[in-house]
């Protein structure tokens, strides 16, 4: 058997906020079509990436930091192929990311709810 990854999903308590970061801070298109209050995919380049909002009765427990700090339940880190990786990171965090300093040919940071994902040039 072999799979094919169709999606990868981020739950969030402010989807409004996670949209603009991920549209606007990582270039990923909204797929308006099928987006909704609670659901907005995004083109990731062959594999969508979608916020599907928490449930305010589970949201309202939930702390968002500022600045961002990584979500520590979380094992999961999205990886993003960038062309200059210094703009890149520069642009990040004029959109809310808390982001590292540059290592092994790419930069580790967190979105604006604490989720980790990482910027890397093409190898």
């Amino acid at each position: 058997m072999k799979a094919t990854l169709q999606a990868a999903i981020l739950f969030a308590k402010d989807i409004s906020a996670l949209t603009r970061f991920y549209r606007d801070g990582l270039g990923l298109a909204v797929i308006a079509a099928r987006a909704t209050a609670t659901w907005v995919p995004l083109d990731a380049g062959g594999v969508e990436l979608a916020l599907h909002a928490i449930p305010d009765e589970i949201a309202r427990d939930i702390a968002i930091a500022s600045p961002p700090v990584p979500r520590e339940d979380t094992p999961i880190k999205l990886v993003f192929e960038v062309a200059d990786l210094e703009a890149a990171r520069a642009h990040l965090i004029a959109h809310g990311a808390s982001m590292q300093e540059p290592r092994w040919g790419g930069c580790d940071g967190c979105d604006p709810e604490g989720n980790v994902f990482r910027i890397a040039t093409a190898p």
